[in-house]
C-alpha cells in the first residue's frame, strides 16, 4: 500500500487536536437515528466511527455494536461518551483495512459515513471486500455516501465521489434495497450526500 497521508492515524489525530474535524457533527446522525428504529436488532459495526455519537446511539437502542478507529483521541471520547451513556459498545482502535483478519461474517449492519469518502480513492476497491468479509450473508451496508459535489481532480481528504462510482464498487454480491436523498440530511449535505442501502446477497 502506499503510503497516502490519510493512511497514518497521526494524519488524522493531528485534524482532532486541533479541533478541526468538518464532519464531526457534535451528536448522531437523524438519518442513521430513524432508520434504525425500523430495523431488527442485531450486530453493528461502525467503521472510521469518529467519536461514535451513532455507535452510543445505536447501542442505546439495544444493538450489540463495534465501532473502528485509529485516531486515539476519537477513540478516548467515544471512551468516555459510552462510559456517560452506560452502554457497552466494543471499542477497536485499529486500522480498519485490518478487520478482515478480526471478524469474518460478522456483522448484520455496516455504517457507512464519510469513512469512504476519507480514505484514498486508490483503496476504495479494497474498502468494499473489507464490508464484504466482515458483514453476514445478507446483511447490510447503510451508507450515506459522500461528498457528491466535489471533483476528484480537487483532491482530499475528503475525497469526491459519484453514486455511479459507489454502485460499481459495490456491484458483484450486492443488490440496492434503498436509495434516496435523505429529508432528514443536515443542511450543509443536503443534496451532498445520498443514502444507499446495500444488502449483500
Amino acid at each position: 500500500v502506499k503510503h497516502y497521508k490519510e493512511n497514518h492515524p497521526q494524519f488524522w489525530e493531528d485534524i482532532y487536536l486541533e479541533d478541526d474535524a468538518g464532519w464531526d457533527l457534535g451528536e448522531s446522525t437523524l438519518v442513521f437515528d430513524k432508520i434504525s428504529d425500523a430495523l431488527p436488532l442485531g450486530k453493528v459495526c461502525i467503521i472510521g466511527c469518529g467519536r461514535g455519537y451513532d455507535a452510543v446511539m445505536f447501542a442505546q437502542k439495544g444493538f450489540e455494536v463495534t465501532a473502528i478507529d485509529f485516531a486515539p483521541s476519537a477513540i478516548s471520547t467515544l471512551q468516555s461518551l459510552a462510559s456517560g451513556a452506560g452502554v457497552m459498545i466494543n471499542i477497536v482502535e485499529t486500522d480498519i483495512f485490518l478487520l478482515t483478519s478480526q471478524f469474518s461474517c460478522e456483522f448484520d449492519y455496516v455504517i457507512e459515513q464519510t469513512c469512504f469518502c476519507a480514505i484514498n480513492p486508490s483503496r476504495r476497491e479494497e474498502y468494499e471486500q473489507l464490508v464484504k468479509t466482515i458483514i453476514k450473508p445478507n446483511g447490510k451496508l447503510i451508507g450515506l455516501w459522500f461528498p457528491l459535489d466535489k471533483p476528484m481532480d480537487d483532491g482530499g481528504p475528503p475525497w469526491g465521489t459519484t453514486i455511479s462510482e459507489v454502485k460499481s464498487i459495490f456491484y458483484d454480491g450486492w443488490k440496492i434495497e434503498k436509495e434516496e436523498f435523505p429529508e432528514l440530511s443536515i443542511s450543509p449535505r443536503k443534496n451532498r450526500e445520498k443514502l444507499i442501502i446495500f444488502k449483500r446477497c
